[in-house]
């Protein structure tokens, strides 16, 4: 079985969402300059490169990330190559996707070259997961979701449905994944 790393490399110039604080690296300590080991100091917010949304996110009494279940997080998953899509992955474009035994589901669209371009800035026109896309999986018992830029969702929704649908049925999100290189 072949292994893929697909968490982005946390740097200074990572894209961060509209609002978010940036990343922030300083080495405290340096072995260099005398002392017992190289430490270094990390500032970001909690939805910097690679992240899961816990249902906490964006439900006021939902689980936070700690309360997860790490056997949802841990085990198979299937790639899904989505680059023909352009705006929104929707049930039209997922009803011929073979789900049978799916548990994990991952989605590499057109996004997947902004990693491997290393772009820094933010992107506000990438593809996302539509509302009635969020329903599909639901319905096919998808348990976690995930997709190759920062949010599942379209930029500046209004309501955050696409959360909601996903999140309210106990299926786990994961943004900002690298899948350029995944078959």
């Amino acid at each position: 079985m072949k292994l893929y790393d697909l968490s982005l490399t946390i740097t200074e110039e990572i894209p961060v969402w509209p609002g978010d604080p940036g990343t922030y690296l300083k080495l405290i300590s340096s072995l260099t300059e005398g002392a017992e080991a190289n430490v270094t100091r990390i500032e970001m917010g909690a939805h910097t490169g690679t992240h899961i949304d816990a249902p906490f996110h964006f439900e006021p009494d939902g689980a936070g990330i700690d309360q997860l279940p790490l056997d949802i997080l841990i085990g198979p998953c299937r790639v899904y190559d989505l680059k023909g899509v352009s705006e929104g992955i929707g049930q039209k474009d997922l009803e011929s996707l073979d789900f049978s035994g799916v548990t994990r589901a991952l989605f590499k669209t057109e996004n997947s070259r902004w990693w491997e371009l290393g772009e820094r800035e933010f992107q506000k026109k990438y593809i996302h997961l539509t509302e009635d896309g969020a329903s599909f999986l639901v319905q096919k018992g998808v348990k976690l979701v995930g997709v190759d830029y920062l949010s599942v969702e379209k930029y500046k929704s209004p309501d955050h449905s696409t959360h909601h649908i996903l999140l309210r049925n106990h299926v786990i999100i994961v943004e900002g994944l690298h899948l350029c290189k995944v078959p």
